[in-house]
C-alpha cells in the first residue's frame, strides 16, 4: 500500500511539473510603453522597440513567472534628437544602464483569469517592487505559427524620481504610466 501511495505522489509531482509551460516573448509583437506629463501641456507617449524575455505559466496551479529585459537604447519617442536626450545620464543613462528588467515574484489570479503580477522593476540599478495590473490575458493555439501562444496587456504607475531619473520634476511629470503589450510563443 505504501508503494502505491508513493507512486501516486510521484506521479502527481511529475504531472504537475509538465503543467508548467514556457513561452518566449515575441519581440515583434511586444512593446513596453511609458507616458508622462510634459509641463502640463501634453501627455508624452513613448515606447521601447526591443523587449525580450520568458514567461512560465502553470494555469492549473495558477502560478507562473515573468522575466523581461527591455533594451533602453531602443527607446522611441518619435524624434531621433529626443531619443538621444532621453538616453542621456539625467534620464535612462543607457551607456551605464543598457537594460530595464522586470522579474515577477507572484502571479495573482481571480478565478481562472490572471489579474495581476507582483514583481521587481529595475531601472538605472534601482530595484523597486511593482504590481502590474493585467487588463487582458489569453492563451490559445496561434493560427499562423501552429504553436500555443499567450498574450496580455498590463499597466502600472511609477515615480521616475525613485529611479534616479527625475530631472525637471515636477515640471516634467514625476508620475509615469507604464503599459505593456506582450505576446509570447510556447517553446
Amino acid at each position: 500500500m505504501k508503494k502505491i501511495v508513493a507512486l501516486l505522489i510521484a506521479a502527481g509531482f511529475s504531472m504537475s511539473a509538465f503543467a508548467a509551460e514556457t513561452y518566449n516573448i515575441d519581440p515583434s509583437h511586444t512593446f513596453s510603453r511609458f507616458e508622462y506629463s510634459h509641463f502640463g501641456y501634453s501627455t508624452q507617449q513613448s515606447r521601447f522597440n526591443n523587449t525580450t524575455g520568458k514567461i512560465t505559466l502553470d494555469r492549473a496551479a495558477k502560478t507562473g513567472s515573468v522575466d523581461v529585459v527591455i533594451d533602453t537604447k531602443s527607446v522611441d519617442t518619435g524624434n531621433s534628437v529626443f531619443n538621444g536626450h532621453i538616453q542621456a545620464e539625467d534620464f535612462f543613462d543607457t551607456a551605464k544602464f543598457p537594460t530595464i528588467t522586470y522579474k515577477s515574484t507572484k502571479f495573482n489570479f481571480d478565478g481562472d483569469k490572471l489579474a495581476s503580477v507582483d514583481g521587481n522593476l529595475t531601472i538605472k540599478g534601482v530595484t523597486k517592487p511593482l504590481t502590474l495590473t493585467v487588463t487582458s490575458f489569453q492563451c490559445m493555439p496561434h493560427p499562423m505559427l501552429k504553436k500555443d501562444a499567450c498574450g496580455a496587456n498590463a499597466v502600472a504607475k511609477i515615480k521616475r524620481t525613485e529611479f534616479n531619473a527625475g530631472k525637471y520634476a515636477p515640471y516634467v511629470g514625476d508620475d509615469v504610466s507604464l503599459s505593456f503589450a506582450i505576446e509570447s510563443v510556447k517553446e
